[in-house]
């Protein structure tokens, strides 16, 4: 394993991250139990959930990853072992049944930090993050400018005041922000700076082969400013594993479970994934290899997130921290990039 820090602090974290969000709905609890063990055995000290997960969220399983999470940490007694990240969720009506408000005000943090702190059987979280923004804004894939007027008042400054206490608890010890974009991202950095208030050390965003998005602005925050990029989907929902090439059905794959995600497999994104095939077959990788080893050498990239419901899914994804790209490797995926750039936003 190949570890790093996450910016500004002295937690060493693999730059492989256990992405856990199928515990509870894809996986089982003793499969959940099963991946965090041979992730750990093999050198991945990193693990990411949410309040909202299992994903798709659902009343019925609200909750339930976290959950899997505790009942591991209370059988194994490994929580010193693990690096552990999850997040609050913002503002969706579809999600009314987490908590009587939606939103980042004081009382909303402290209750969804408690409850997930509850459920994962632990005092504390190493990273709490802000799922996606309160604001109304572009975020998950949104292409043009899609910003409305809202309600919403500036209320930066409070949320950092309020995971300042928290902190200052015990409950967690750093922050960071999802789904956001580099004006988010600016405007924490502001009010950390000037208000000597908690500094938000990552942002969990998407970023594969199929969305270089983050590139265009976000990365130059993430370098400049030393905010580490926790990329999310970096094989694009199972897409560059090259499965859905085969023409073979795969009823238990994300993508056939939620075609809510139909960016992944339009005709634009298959024609992209078929040309990173053979650059991979070219020069004798598989097309997984390319993509998650292409993820981890960017040097705006902490940790990339791997999620698997198999175990030889999570074995192939973690035996990728050995593969490294040459420069003739990168310039061909430059070249594709150019003519197909970012088709699953």
């Amino acid at each position: 394993m190949k570890y790093t820090t996450l910016p500004n602090t002295d937690i060493k974290v693999s730059k492989i991250c256990l992405g856990t969000m199928t515990f509870g709905q894809q996986n089982t609890e003793s499969e959940g139990h099963a991946q965090m063990d041979y992730a750990l055995d093999n050198g991945v000290n990193f693990f990411d959930t949410a309040e909202m997960y299992s994903i798709p969220s659902r009343e019925e399983t609200y909750g339930s990853t976290e959950k899997i999470i505790g009942t591991w940490f209370k059988k194994t007694g490994k929580r010193e072992e693990v690096v552990l990240a999850s997040k609050i969720a913002g503002p969706n009506p579809l999600f009314g049944y987490m908590r009587d408000k939606l939103d980042f005000s004081p009382a909303s943090i402290q209750y969804a930090l408690d409850k997930s702190l509850q459920r994962l059987q632990t005092d504390y979280l190493d990273i709490y993050q802000l799922h996606w923004p309160e604001r109304k804004t572009n975020c998950f894939g949104q292409r043009g400018l899609k910003i409305q007027e809202d309600a919403w008042q500036d209320n930066i400054h409070e949320v950092l005041e309020t995971l300042d206490g928290l902190v200052k608890a015990g409950k967690i010890k750093h922050i960071g922000v999802s789904n956001e974009n580099p004006w988010g991202v600016m405007r924490f950095l502001e009010e950390s700076k000037y208000h000597n208030l908690p500094r938000i050390k990552t942002i969990q965003n998407p970023y594969s082969l199929l969305n270089r998005l983050f590139e265009n602005a976000s990365a130059e925050v993430s370098l400049r400013e030393n905010v580490g990029l926790l990329a999310y989907s970096p094989l694009a929902f199972g897409v560059l594993s090259g499965k859905f090439l085969t023409g073979e059905s795969h009823p238990n794959a994300r993508l056939s479970l939620f075609p809510q995600y139909a960016r992944y497999s339009s005709a634009k994104s298959t024609e992209a994934t078929k040309l990173y095939q053979k650059v991979a077959h070219k020069h004798g990788l598989t097309l997984t290899q390319l993509a998650l080893a292409f993820v981890q050498q960017q040097s705006f990239v902490t940790s990339s997130i791997i999620g698997a419901t198999t175990m030889e899914q999570l074995k192939e994804n973690i035996d990728t921290i050995t593969v490294s790209l040459s420069g003739e490797i990168l310039k061909e995926i430059d070249a594709i990039q150019a003519v197909i750039p970012d088709p699953a936003p």
